[in-house]
This record gives structure tokens, C-alpha cells and sequence, in this order.
């Protein structure tokens, strides 16, 4: 008899970086993962995404968290901090992964003047086409550097992986045409987002990733390091529309986007369902909108689209 498949039940997440307090679009993203999510009877787990010590800084996270219990958007279960599990992405990089892993020692300034030599070579033809240029020329490949005097890089498949991305449909690309060999961990020990992502995500058993699509580039990487690192697959990625400013500037922390102001959370909420093209619901408390929100989620209205843009003043 066939062993009988037992119902898993989704998991999806919310990944801030503490660089900054949520603005308009961070507060998008973690209210359509969390209303996508519940509307199918998930849990919703937060992980801190820390390990960039240079600049998060614990006053962001302490507000994150704040923001978060003033909306109604409660997590489940504890949450993880990515600067508290460098040991364990150190033990996938010593063991699983470390067959693809190798020392590298060039620069940036080193790499600029790579790119900047091989853009005045007679055979180069920069084609809008061609793939990504400045992708690691793999310098260090088979130099044999010690691992833990130098940053240390990961081998990403040259081939293209396809996956069915719910909003953005269809998604095919290679990552190392696209990325190269990828800094996984810093010559300061630092450890690379895509790497942490990617081990926590299997780690956590995640189901269901909803995100920006700023981040869709990085899909196949992630694919490729949690097959390689033997951990579960994620069955159903989400890639959502940016908001942008409604001159098509991306809402950002780099560009300074304003914090949201919780004082008024249920407009917060209504002007983010509003932005994420979902049915209208009551004005209430935080909770109760969130209930109707989840009842009614649907995420068809965003199918296609790349930005979605505030309007003006």
C-alpha cells in the first residue's frame, strides 16, 4: 500500500532587516504574507534578519516588534534572530555546503578593474541581452585559499532552474549566469543574506514565501544552496509588486522612506490593503479588519504586476 501523505500545514514568515523602522512598503509586505497565510490556515512566524552587524541596530528591532503588536500582527511561535545562529550556517558551510565553497581573496577594487579591463577588450559586446557581466570571474576557484582567513564564496549551478512564482507566474533563470559565485560569508565572518535566508527558511520548515520582488533575483540561489544544504523545498513562492512613490521611485529605506506612524493603525491597514488591491474592510480595531482582510484575501489583482504606485500627495 502506498504510504499515505499527511497534511502539512503552510508556513509562511515575515524576514525584517533591523537597518531601519517599517515603512509603507516593509508594512505591505509583512501584512500580505501575513493575511496570505492565515487565509489558509498557516502560521505566521517573524525571524529578525541581523547578521549585518555594520548596520542593524537593536532600537530598529525593538520597533519592529512594537509596530508589528500595534497592527495585530502577531506571530507564532518564538522569534529567531539570525545574529544568535552563526554557528549554524557556519556548520552547513563545514559540512554540506562546503564542497561548493571556496576561499577568494579579490577585492572590489581588485573586481572593478577587472570589469573596467575586459570592458576595453576588442571581443567584448555589451549586449543588453548577454548575461550578467559582472558576475566573480572566478579568480579564486582553484587557488586553494584557507577558508577562514578569506570570504569565502559559494559555487552556484550553471544551468536554469525554473520554479511557478504566484504572482509573477512562471520564472526561469541561471544563477550563476546571473549571480556568479556568490559571497557567502564575509572575511569578517560576517554571513551573507542569501545564505541565512536560505538555511532558516528549510530550517523552519517553510512553506509559502511572500516577498518583494526586489528579492526575485535571488530565488534561484536559494533553490540551489537549500538542495544543496538537503533541506526541505519551498513549495509556493510569492514575488510582490514594489510600492513605489508615484513619480515610480521605489519605496526604500535607502531612499528614505518615511516610518509608518502606528498611532493610527487601523488607517495603516486600510491604506495597505487599499495599495495591495484587496476588497475594502470596516474600520474597526486592528484585529477585527484583519480578520475580514484574511477572509477576503486575494492575491489575483496583483498577478502581473511589478510596482504598485502611492498617489501623490
Amino acid at each position: 500500500m502506498p504510504t499515505p501523505i499527511i497534511p502539512v500545514q503552510p508556513i509562511g514568515r515575515f524576514a525584517p532587516s533591523p537597518t531601519g523602522e517599517l515603512h509603507l512598503g516593509s508594512l505591505t509586505t509583512a501584512l500580505a504574507s501575513f493575511c496570505h497565510i492565515k487565509s489558509i490556515g498557516g502560521k505566521w512566524l517573524l525571524r529578525i534578519e541581523d547578521t549585518d552587524t555594520e548596520r542593524c541596530d537593536q532600537q530598529f528591532t525593538e520597533q519592529i516588534l512594537i509596530d508589528l503588536e500595534a497592527l495585530g500582527l502577531y506571530w507564532d511561535g518564538d522569534i529567531i534572530y539570525q545574529s544568535e545562529r552563526i554557528d549554524i550556517y557556519n556548520d552547513y558551510l563545514h559540512s554540506a555546503l562546503h564542497p561548493l565553497t571556496y576561499g577568494c581573496q579579490c577585492s572590489r577594487k581588485d573586481l572593478e578593474q577587472y570589469w573596467a579591463q575586459e570592458e576595453l577588450s576588442p571581443a567584448y559586446d555589451a549586449k543588453p541581452l548577454q548575461p550578467n557581466r559582472k558576475r566573480y570571474p572566478r579568480c579564486c576557484v582553484s587557488a586553494d585559499l584557507d577558508r577562514e582567513q578569506h570570504k569565502l564564496r559559494i559555487q552556484l549551478p550553471n544551468y536554469k532552474i525554473g520554479f511557478n512564482d504566484g504572482i509573477q507566474g512562471l520564472q526561469w533563470d541561471n544563477p550563476q549566469q546571473t549571480l556568479g559565485d556568490m559571497v557567502v560569508r564575509r572575511q569578517d565572518g560576517m554571513i551573507n543574506y542569501i545564505l541565512a535566508a536560505s538555511l532558516d527558511d528549510g530550517l523552519q520548515q517553510v512553506t509559502h514565501i511572500m516577498r518583494g520582488l526586489d528579492i526575485l533575483t535571488m530565488t534561484t540561489a536559494q533553490i540551489s544552496i537549500m538542495d544543496a544544504a538537503r533541506l526541505p523545498a519551498i513549495n509556493h513562492w510569492y514575488h510582490l509588486p514594489l510600492i513605489c512613490h508615484a513619480d515610480g521611485q521605489k519605496l526604500s529605506k535607502q531612499n528614505l522612506a518615511q516610518p509608518i506612524d502606528t498611532r493610527d493603525p487601523s488607517k495603516l491597514i486600510a491604506d495597505a490593503l487599499q495599495l495591495l488591491q484587496q476588497p475594502a474592510v470596516d474600520r474597526d480595531t486592528p484585529t477585527r479588519m484583519l480578520k475580514q482582510a484574511i477572509a477576503q484575501w486575494d492575491s489575483t489583482p496583483l498577478q502581473g504586476k511589478q510596482q504598485l504606485n502611492m498617489h501623490s500627495g
